[in-house]
């Protein structure tokens, strides 16, 4: 069956970077595009990165030029680099395989001082 497990979450100051990572199982991974989502306390979720199949990327307003998705095919693995974080980007992150709505479980990433 799918699998999405997500990790790399944290604690991190204002200006600082994270990369997580989520690990893809149950499916032929490079077929698929993927994506990254969030959800800040008392908001909806949103969407974060998308990465194609073949590597095309795009990015929500809010974190283009801070973040960058990346995939390896060989590992089946998708991962977000977090750079010049905000106290905004304070969210549970969550990986999604947009075909099947499938989800992983999120982790957390806290920004602050």
């Amino acid at each position: 069956q799918v699998q999405l497990v997500e990790s790399g979450g944290g604690l991190v100051q204002p200006g600082g970077s994270l990369r997580l990572s989520c690990a893809a199982s149950g499916f032929t991974f490079s077929s698929y595009i993927m994506r990254w989502y969030r959800q800040a306390p008392g908001k909806e979720r949103e969407l974060v990165a998308t990465i194609g199949s073949y590597g095309s990327t795009s990015y929500a307003d809010s974190v283009k030029g801070r973040f960058t998705i990346s995939r390896d095919n060989n590992k089946n693995m998708v991962y977000l680099q977090m750079n010049s974080l905000k106290p905004d980007d304070t969210a549970v992150y969550y990986c999604k395989r947009p075909a099947g709505e499938y989800w992983g479980q999120g982790t957390q990433v806290t920004v602050s001082s």
